[in-house]
Protein backbone atom coordinates (compact mmCIF):
# COMPACT_ATOMS: atom_id res chain seq x y z
CA UNK A 1 0.00 0.00 0.00
CA UNK A 2 1.08 3.53 -0.93
CA UNK A 3 2.75 5.60 2.00
CA UNK A 4 0.74 8.85 1.24
CA UNK A 5 -2.25 6.23 0.77
CA UNK A 6 -1.92 5.00 4.11
CA UNK A 7 -0.98 8.29 5.55
CA UNK A 8 -3.54 10.01 4.24
CA UNK A 9 -6.04 7.66 5.50
CA UNK A 10 -4.79 7.52 9.37
CA UNK A 11 -4.83 11.46 9.56
CA UNK A 12 -8.41 11.73 9.02
CA UNK A 13 -9.16 8.56 11.01
CA UNK A 14 -7.10 10.36 14.03
CA UNK A 15 -8.85 13.15 13.34
CA UNK A 16 -12.02 11.62 14.18
CA UNK A 17 -11.17 9.63 16.67
CA UNK A 18 -10.27 12.38 18.66
CA UNK A 19 -13.79 14.01 18.11
CA UNK A 20 -15.00 10.22 19.25
CA UNK A 21 -12.87 9.81 22.31
CA UNK A 22 -11.86 7.01 20.21
CA UNK A 23 -9.69 4.55 22.33
CA UNK A 24 -12.28 3.25 24.78
CA UNK A 25 -12.50 -0.03 26.33
CA UNK A 26 -14.30 -1.86 23.68
CA UNK A 27 -14.92 -0.48 19.94
CA UNK A 28 -14.09 2.60 18.33
CA UNK A 29 -17.32 3.68 18.62
CA UNK A 30 -18.97 2.65 21.85
CA UNK A 31 -20.21 -0.50 20.20
CA UNK A 32 -22.81 -3.68 21.40
CA UNK A 33 -19.57 -5.87 21.91
CA UNK A 34 -19.47 -9.53 21.53
CA UNK A 35 -22.36 -11.71 21.62
CA UNK A 36 -24.99 -9.51 20.28
CA UNK A 37 -27.97 -10.66 18.90
CA UNK A 38 -28.40 -10.86 15.24
CA UNK A 39 -29.66 -7.36 14.14
CA UNK A 40 -32.43 -8.25 11.65
CA UNK A 41 -34.48 -5.73 9.42
CA UNK A 42 -37.14 -4.21 10.07
CA UNK A 43 -39.94 -2.81 7.64
CA UNK A 44 -38.10 0.59 8.10
CA UNK A 45 -34.66 -0.43 7.70
CA UNK A 46 -33.87 -0.15 3.68
CA UNK A 47 -34.20 2.87 1.47
CA UNK A 48 -32.66 5.65 3.83
CA UNK A 49 -28.79 5.06 2.70
CA UNK A 50 -25.74 2.56 2.71
CA UNK A 51 -26.74 -0.67 5.43
CA UNK A 52 -24.14 -2.93 6.02
CA UNK A 53 -25.32 -6.10 5.52
CA UNK A 54 -23.98 -9.56 7.31
CA UNK A 55 -24.72 -12.97 6.06
CA UNK A 56 -26.07 -15.31 8.70
CA UNK A 57 -25.13 -18.82 7.35
CA UNK A 58 -27.15 -21.65 9.01
CA UNK A 59 -25.24 -24.60 9.46
CA UNK A 60 -21.30 -24.80 10.75
CA UNK A 61 -19.30 -27.90 10.60
CA UNK A 62 -16.61 -27.16 12.58
CA UNK A 63 -14.90 -24.29 14.47
CA UNK A 64 -11.33 -22.49 13.85
CA UNK A 65 -9.61 -20.95 16.65
CA UNK A 66 -11.15 -17.68 17.05
CA UNK A 67 -13.99 -17.19 14.88
CA UNK A 68 -17.30 -17.65 15.81
CA UNK A 69 -19.26 -18.41 12.47
CA UNK A 70 -21.11 -16.05 10.87
CA UNK A 71 -20.88 -14.04 14.31
CA UNK A 72 -16.87 -12.98 13.99
CA UNK A 73 -16.25 -9.61 14.76
CA UNK A 74 -19.58 -8.49 14.82
CA UNK A 75 -21.23 -6.10 15.53
CA UNK A 76 -18.57 -3.76 15.77
CA UNK A 77 -16.68 -4.18 12.83
CA UNK A 78 -20.00 -2.88 10.66
CA UNK A 79 -20.48 -0.05 13.40
CA UNK A 80 -17.55 1.47 12.60
CA UNK A 81 -17.09 0.70 9.46
CA UNK A 82 -20.31 2.26 8.55
CA UNK A 83 -19.68 5.45 10.41
CA UNK A 84 -16.13 5.60 8.96
CA UNK A 85 -17.55 5.17 5.27
CA UNK A 86 -19.88 7.88 6.42
CA UNK A 87 -16.57 10.07 7.17
CA UNK A 88 -14.62 9.18 4.97
CA UNK A 89 -16.89 9.40 1.49
CA UNK A 90 -19.55 10.79 -0.02
CA UNK A 91 -21.79 8.05 0.46
CA UNK A 92 -25.50 8.60 2.48
CA UNK A 93 -24.93 6.10 5.10
CA UNK A 94 -28.37 4.90 6.74
CA UNK A 95 -28.75 5.72 10.56
CA UNK A 96 -31.30 4.49 13.28
CA UNK A 97 -33.21 7.08 15.37
CA UNK A 98 -30.45 6.95 18.26
CA UNK A 99 -27.79 8.03 15.31
CA UNK A 100 -26.41 4.26 15.20
CA UNK A 101 -25.55 3.09 11.75
CA UNK A 102 -28.61 1.10 10.36
CA UNK A 103 -26.46 -2.09 9.93
CA UNK A 104 -28.42 -5.38 9.22
CA UNK A 105 -27.54 -9.40 9.99
CA UNK A 106 -29.49 -10.94 7.12
CA UNK A 107 -30.43 -15.00 6.63
CA UNK A 108 -29.37 -16.55 3.53
CA UNK A 109 -32.87 -17.96 2.68
CA UNK A 110 -34.76 -14.76 3.80
CA UNK A 111 -36.14 -12.22 1.54
CA UNK A 112 -34.42 -9.34 3.00
CA UNK A 113 -31.39 -10.61 1.02
CA UNK A 114 -32.66 -8.98 -2.14
CA UNK A 115 -32.67 -5.92 -0.48
CA UNK A 116 -28.68 -6.27 0.29
CA UNK A 117 -26.24 -5.27 -3.21
CA UNK A 118 -23.65 -6.22 -0.95
CA UNK A 119 -23.16 -9.14 1.58
CA UNK A 120 -20.35 -9.57 4.19
CA UNK A 121 -19.35 -13.17 5.30
CA UNK A 122 -16.82 -13.97 7.92
CA UNK A 123 -15.48 -17.46 9.14
CA UNK A 124 -16.55 -19.20 5.70
CA UNK A 125 -14.07 -21.84 5.83
CA UNK A 126 -15.92 -23.54 8.90
CA UNK A 127 -19.66 -23.19 6.79
CA UNK A 128 -21.61 -25.69 4.84
CA UNK A 129 -23.93 -24.14 2.63
CA UNK A 130 -27.78 -25.83 2.54
CA UNK A 131 -29.79 -26.79 -0.35
CA UNK A 132 -32.33 -23.59 0.21
CA UNK A 133 -29.29 -21.55 0.98
CA UNK A 134 -27.28 -22.53 -2.82
CA UNK A 135 -30.98 -21.38 -4.54
CA UNK A 136 -31.25 -17.92 -2.62
CA UNK A 137 -27.53 -17.13 -2.95
CA UNK A 138 -28.01 -18.65 -6.84
CA UNK A 139 -30.62 -15.80 -7.89
CA UNK A 140 -29.17 -13.30 -5.45
CA UNK A 141 -25.84 -13.40 -7.28
CA UNK A 142 -28.04 -13.43 -10.71
CA UNK A 143 -29.45 -10.25 -9.67
CA UNK A 144 -26.25 -8.44 -9.53
CA UNK A 145 -25.25 -9.31 -5.52
CA UNK A 146 -21.62 -9.04 -4.90
CA UNK A 147 -20.35 -11.28 -1.71
CA UNK A 148 -17.26 -10.19 0.33
CA UNK A 149 -16.08 -13.05 2.52
CA UNK A 150 -13.24 -12.14 4.89
CA UNK A 151 -11.17 -13.71 7.84
CA UNK A 152 -10.63 -17.07 7.50
CA UNK A 153 -7.17 -18.90 7.74
CA UNK A 154 -5.03 -21.50 5.91
CA UNK A 155 -5.18 -24.42 3.61
CA UNK A 156 -8.28 -26.56 5.15
CA UNK A 157 -10.45 -23.18 5.89
CA UNK A 158 -10.20 -22.17 2.17
CA UNK A 159 -10.42 -26.01 0.43
CA UNK A 160 -13.72 -25.94 2.82
CA UNK A 161 -14.67 -22.58 1.35
CA UNK A 162 -14.13 -23.21 -2.41
CA UNK A 163 -16.35 -26.40 -2.20
CA UNK A 164 -19.07 -24.61 -0.70
CA UNK A 165 -18.80 -21.47 -3.27
CA UNK A 166 -18.30 -23.88 -5.55
CA UNK A 167 -22.02 -25.52 -5.17
CA UNK A 168 -23.39 -22.26 -5.58
CA UNK A 169 -21.64 -20.69 -8.46
CA UNK A 170 -20.26 -23.84 -10.65
CA UNK A 171 -16.57 -23.51 -11.69
CA UNK A 172 -17.15 -24.43 -15.35
CA UNK A 173 -18.62 -20.91 -15.01
CA UNK A 174 -17.16 -19.23 -12.59
CA UNK A 175 -13.57 -19.78 -12.18
CA UNK A 176 -12.12 -18.34 -9.27
CA UNK A 177 -9.21 -15.94 -10.12
CA UNK A 178 -6.17 -14.00 -8.03
CA UNK A 179 -7.11 -10.45 -8.66
CA UNK A 180 -4.34 -8.41 -9.37
CA UNK A 181 -4.05 -4.75 -7.47
CA UNK A 182 -3.93 -2.54 -10.38
CA UNK A 183 -7.32 -4.00 -10.53
CA UNK A 184 -10.11 -0.70 -10.34
CA UNK A 185 -11.53 -2.47 -7.05
CA UNK A 186 -8.30 -1.77 -5.25
CA UNK A 187 -8.04 2.03 -6.73
CA UNK A 188 -12.16 2.90 -6.23
CA UNK A 189 -11.25 5.74 -3.39
CA UNK A 190 -7.34 5.11 -2.22
CA UNK A 191 -4.43 3.76 -4.00
CA UNK A 192 -3.88 0.04 -2.53
CA UNK A 193 -0.42 -1.47 -4.09
CA UNK A 194 0.39 -3.97 -1.15
CA UNK A 195 -2.24 -6.22 0.19
CA UNK A 196 -1.89 -5.99 3.80
CA UNK A 197 -2.00 -9.34 6.42
CA UNK A 198 -4.06 -8.37 9.26
CA UNK A 199 -4.42 -10.01 12.22
CA UNK A 200 -6.77 -11.10 14.80
CA UNK A 201 -5.83 -8.23 18.16
CA UNK A 202 -5.45 -11.47 20.28
CA UNK A 203 -3.25 -12.67 17.96
CA UNK A 204 -1.03 -9.72 17.38
CA UNK A 205 -0.70 -9.14 21.33
CA UNK A 206 0.82 -12.70 21.60
CA UNK A 207 2.98 -11.55 18.80
CA UNK A 208 3.55 -8.04 17.19
CA UNK A 209 5.72 -9.13 14.72
CA UNK A 210 4.02 -12.32 13.01
CA UNK A 211 0.96 -11.47 11.58
CA UNK A 212 0.60 -14.98 10.31
CA UNK A 213 -2.17 -16.55 12.58
CA UNK A 214 -1.20 -20.24 11.00
CA UNK A 215 2.09 -19.98 11.28
CA UNK A 216 3.44 -21.16 7.34
CA UNK A 217 -0.01 -22.62 6.58
CA UNK A 218 -1.13 -19.06 6.08
CA UNK A 219 2.16 -16.54 5.27
CA UNK A 220 0.76 -15.44 2.22
CA UNK A 221 -2.70 -12.79 2.35
CA UNK A 222 -4.79 -13.85 -0.87
CA UNK A 223 -6.94 -11.75 -2.35
CA UNK A 224 -9.13 -13.76 -4.92
CA UNK A 225 -12.12 -13.07 -6.91
CA UNK A 226 -14.77 -14.62 -8.94
CA UNK A 227 -16.39 -12.76 -12.04
CA UNK A 228 -19.72 -11.97 -13.58
CA UNK A 229 -20.06 -12.55 -17.61
CA UNK A 230 -18.89 -9.28 -17.86
CA UNK A 231 -15.57 -9.04 -16.28
CA UNK A 232 -17.04 -7.48 -12.72
CA UNK A 233 -15.93 -8.74 -9.65
CA UNK A 234 -19.22 -10.85 -7.89
CA UNK A 235 -17.49 -12.41 -5.39
CA UNK A 236 -14.19 -11.04 -3.35
CA UNK A 237 -12.04 -13.31 -1.03
CA UNK A 238 -10.08 -11.82 1.62
CA UNK A 239 -7.87 -15.23 2.67
CA UNK A 240 -5.29 -15.76 5.03
CA UNK A 241 -6.13 -11.79 6.68
CA UNK A 242 -8.74 -10.21 8.82
CA UNK A 243 -9.56 -6.95 7.28
CA UNK A 244 -12.80 -6.61 9.51
CA UNK A 245 -10.81 -6.91 12.93
CA UNK A 246 -8.86 -3.44 11.60
CA UNK A 247 -12.48 -1.60 11.79
CA UNK A 248 -13.99 -3.84 14.51
CA UNK A 249 -10.68 -3.73 16.86
CA UNK A 250 -9.75 0.19 16.34
CA UNK A 251 -10.59 1.46 19.78
CA UNK A 252 -8.70 -0.69 22.03
CA UNK A 253 -5.20 -0.10 21.28
CA UNK A 254 -3.28 2.27 19.85
CA UNK A 255 -0.46 0.46 18.36
CA UNK A 256 -2.48 -2.20 16.87
CA UNK A 257 -4.94 1.41 15.46
CA UNK A 258 -2.26 2.55 13.64
CA UNK A 259 -0.48 -0.20 12.64
CA UNK A 260 -3.16 -1.98 11.05
CA UNK A 261 -6.75 0.16 10.30
CA UNK A 262 -5.52 2.58 7.90
CA UNK A 263 -4.37 -0.29 5.83
CA UNK A 264 -7.69 -2.12 6.94
CA UNK A 265 -10.62 0.79 5.90
CA UNK A 266 -8.77 1.36 3.03
CA UNK A 267 -9.27 -1.95 1.28
CA UNK A 268 -13.11 -1.65 3.20
CA UNK A 269 -14.49 1.28 1.13
CA UNK A 270 -12.67 0.43 -1.56
CA UNK A 271 -14.78 -2.94 -1.90
CA UNK A 272 -17.74 -1.46 -0.79
CA UNK A 273 -17.31 1.57 -3.11
CA UNK A 274 -16.60 -0.74 -5.95
CA UNK A 275 -19.72 -2.87 -5.19
CA UNK A 276 -21.88 -0.09 -5.09
CA UNK A 277 -20.51 1.00 -8.74
CA UNK A 278 -20.48 -1.74 -10.58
Amino acid sequence: MKLRTVLAVAIVLCMAAGASAQFGRRGGFGGFGRGARPKLPTADTFGHGFNFCRGMYARQIYREAGGTGWSTDFPDAELNFSIRLSELTKTRVAFDRTHTPDFVTVRLTGKELFQCPQLHMEDVGTLEFTDEEIEALRAWFNKGGFLWVDDFWGTAAWEQWEQEISRVLPPSDYQIVDLPLDHPLFHAQFGVSEFPQIPAIQHWRGNMYDTSERGEDSRVPEHKAILDKHGNVMVFMTHNTDISDAWEREGEDPRYFYQFSPKGYAVGINVMLYAMTH
